[in-house]
C-alpha cells in the first residue's frame, strides 16, 4: 500500500462520475448465497438484488444484505428485517443523482437504524438484536453495523478489510466508557464469593454488547446508532462475508476467506459454517452470507492479473478523501489499486451523525424530523444541538431538527433524564 504523500486521493463524485462518463469500468455483477444452522432460531437474513430507483430520465439499481442475529426471542430481529429498508429510504430525500444519493446513505442508515429501534421499542417488547446492513450501489459499499455481527471484504488485490465493528463490552473500552457516563454499570457477572464469570455486560439487564436495536429492557444507553463505512472497489471486485458471532466466534477473518476461496458463493457460505461449527458442534445460531462482486463475464475475457503478494494481510488502513480540488484530480487520476474509503464514523451521538458538516445539502427539509420523517409544526421543532455540552460553532437554532418524541428518544440515549424542575440530569 502507498505510504502517506504518495498518492492522490478522489472524492465520491469524481469516482462516480468517471465512471459514468468514461464508461471505462461497467456496473458489476453480483452473486450471492447463505447457510445457516440454528440453535435457538433468532437469526434471520433479508437478500434484495437488482432494487430500483427513478434516476432522471433512467433507472439505477442497488442491492441490499441484511443479517440480524436476534436475542431474548426474535421479536427484534423480525421487526428489523420487515422494516429497516423503508426506515432507511424514507430518511433519503427524492430527486438525487447517483452520487448524491450513495453520498446521502450514511445518514440515513443512522436515521433509519434509530427509527426502526424507537418504533420498535414503542411495541413494548423486551428481544433484541444485532444488525448488520449492507447497500451496494455499483462499485460502492456501504455497511451499517450494530452488535457482533461482522462484514469483511476480500478485495481482488487480496486485502481484507473490516467493514463493521464489534460493539462487545468485552473489546471496546471506549463503549464501556460511554455507558458508564450515561449512568449505565459495566461489569461481569457475580457467582457469590466475590467471584466474576463470563464476559463483561452492561447492567441492569446483563447484555454484553453496547449498541443494538430492541433491549429496551436494559437501559436506552444501549443505542441503536450504527457505525458506518463505505468504500469503494476497484473494478476487479471482490468477495464480502456478513456472518452472526457463532462464525467469528469460532473463525478469524483469514481463516473464513481462506477455507472459501475459490468456491462459489453458495458454496462458500455452507463451507464458514461448516467451519465454524465442526470443532464443537453448534452452539448458537451460525449464519452467513457470501456475496462476490465482479466484472460481468465476457466471451473471451482477458486473463486475470496475479493477486500482490501480502494475501491475508489484514488492512486497517484505507486510502483517505482529501480536501484537494476534484477538477485537478479529474486531469490526471488513474484507476486506484487499493480499495477507497469514501466514509467511516462510528460516534454514538445524533448531534455528530445527523449534524450539517455531512455531505449532501438539504439532506433534511426544515419541518420534517430527521429521524422518524414526520413533519413538524413550525416552533415545535428542537435542534440536535440543543443541551450538547460541546456546540463548536453550532448553535441551538440549526438544523437539523427533531420531533418532540424524537428529541427525548436522543436525551435518553445519551443519558439525561427530566427532572423536576423542567431541566434535565445525567444519572
Amino acid at each position: 500500500m502507498l505510504s502517506k504523500g504518495e498518492h492522490q486521493t478522489v472524492p465520491l463524485s469524481v469516482l462516480l462520475k468517471r465512471e459514468l462518463a468514461n464508461e471505462k469500468i461497467e456496473r458489476p455483477e453480483l452473486f450471492h448465497g447463505q447457510a445457516s444452522q440454528s440453535k435457538k432460531g433468532e437469526d434471520f437474513t433479508f437478500v434484495k438484488t437488482e432494487c430500483q430507483r427513478v434516476l432522471g430520465d433512467g433507472v439505477a439499481t442497488y442491492s441490499v444484505f441484511g443479517l440480524f442475529d436476534g436475542h431474548n426471542g426474535s421479536a427484534a430481529a423480525i421487526y428489523a428485517k420487515e422494516n429497516l429498508l423503508q426506515n432507511v429510504l424514507s430518511a433519503i430525500p427524492p430527486d438525487l443523482s447517483r452520487d448524491e444519493w450513495v453520498a446521502a446513505l450514511p445518514r440515513a442508515l443512522v436515521a433509519g437504524f434509530v427509527k426502526t429501534d424507537k418504533d420498535f421499542q414503542e411495541r413494548a417488547k423486551t428481544s433484541g438484536t444485532t444488525v448488520t446492513f449492507v447497500i451496494i450501489e455499483g462499485w460502492v459499499v456501504t455497511v451499517a453495523s450494530v452488535g457482533d455481527s461482522r462484514c469483511i471484504l476480500e478485495s481482488a488485490e487480496g486485502g481484507i478489510y473490516y467493514l463493521s465493528a464489534d460493539h462487545r463490552l468485552e473489546c471496546n473500552e471506549e463503549e464501556r466508557e460511554r455507558i458508564t457516563a450515561c449512568g449505565g454499570e459495566v461489569g461481569r457477572l457475580n457467582a457469590g464469593g466475590g467471584t466474576e464469570i463470563g464476559p463483561l455486560r452492561c447492567w441492569p439487564g446483563g447484555l454484553c454488547l453496547s449498541r443494538s436495536i430492541g433491549d429496551m429492557d436494559v437501559g436506552e444507553y444501549i443505542v441503536p446508532v450504527p457505525y458506518v463505512k463505505q468504500v469503494k472497489l476497484t473494478s476487479g471486485g471482490g468477495r464480502l462475508v456478513i456472518a452472526s458471532d457463532g462464525v467469528w466466534d469460532a473463525l478469524s477473518a483469514e481463516s473464513a476467506v481462506e477455507c472459501s476461496r475459490g468456491m462459489p458463493s453458495e458454496a462458500a457460505a455452507s463451507q464458514i459454517v461448516k467451519e465454524a461449527v465442526q470443532p464443537k458442534g453448534i452452539r448458537d445460531d451460525t449464519t452467513c452470507i457470501v456475496i462476490d462482486i465482479h466484472l460481468p463475464e465476457k466471451e473471451n475475457p482477458p486473463a486475470p492479473p496475479p493477486k500482490k503478494s501480502g494475501k491475508g494481510v489484514f488492512k486497517s488502513m484505507f486510502r483517505k478523501k482529501t480536501s484537494e480540488s476534484s477538477s485537478n484530480i479529474q486531469k490526471d487520476f488513474c484507476e486506484p489499486d487499493v480499495v477507497e474509503e469514501l466514509f467511516e464514523e462510528g460516534s454514538a451521538l445524533l448531534s455528530d451523525r445527523l449534524d450539517a458538516k455531512y455531505p449532501v445539502c438539504n439532506m433534511f427539509k426544515l419541518f420534517i424530523c430527521a429521524v422518524c420523517q414526520k413533519e413538524i409544526k413550525p416552533g415545535q421543532g428542537v435542534s440536535i444541538h440543543a443541551g450538547a455540552s460541546n456546540t463548536r460553532s453550532s448553535r441551538p437554532w440549526d438544523g437539523p431538527f427533531l420531533c418532540t418524541s424524537c428529541q427525548e428518544k436522543k436525551e435518553a440515549m445519551e443519558g439525561r433524564r427530566p427532572t423536576g424542575d423542567g431541566g434535565y440530569s445525567s444519572d
